[in-house]
């Protein structure tokens, strides 16, 4: 099945972030951090903690109360042998509209895997243009969509 991969890559699931779910090491940390992303929505909350780095690893993950997340949009990416960090924004839904929560996140590489560390939030209202894409995926403008 060609089931777009909720990362927003536009490449299929299973060709994106379903191997990395499965156990293949990503290959850059913007590559785990889609994958995470991924997770939130797939609702795999062991694979979140198995790709979190033993020193900052939560004893246990609920993603119960999670938001109704609608996109992911990578703002700045890098790396340097062991040590990456990924910029990011992740937009969520809420009955009050659209809200974002955004991330300079860590990462580090051990043992030829990528594990994320830590990462320095911020959280806002996501007001989009009346033209641009609507936040919900449809693929429609906003003010034809959720406005």
């Amino acid at each position: 099945m060609n089931t777009p991969c909720p990362c927003g890559s536009n490449a299929p699931y299973a060709e994106c972030c379903q191997p990395l779910h499965h156990g293949e090491a990503a290959s850059t940390p913007e590559a785990l951090m889609r994958s995470r992303y991924a997770a939130f929505i797939e609702n795999l909350p062991d694979y979140l903690r198995a790709t979190w780095h033993p020193s900052t690893r939560p004893g246990s993950l609920s993603l119960e109360d999670s938001p109704d997340w609608t996109a992911l949009q990578i703002l700045d990416s890098t790396e340097n042998q062991a040590q990456g960090t990924v910029h990011f924004r992740a937009v969520y839904r809420l009955a009050q509209g659209f809200r974002f929560l955004e991330e300079r996140s860590d990462f580090l590489k051990e043992d030829d895997r990528w594990y994320y560390l830590q990462g320095e939030t911020s959280e806002g209202q996501f007001k989009p243009g009346r033209n641009e894409p609507c936040p919900c995926g449809s693929g429609k403008k906003y003010k034809a969509c959720c406005l």
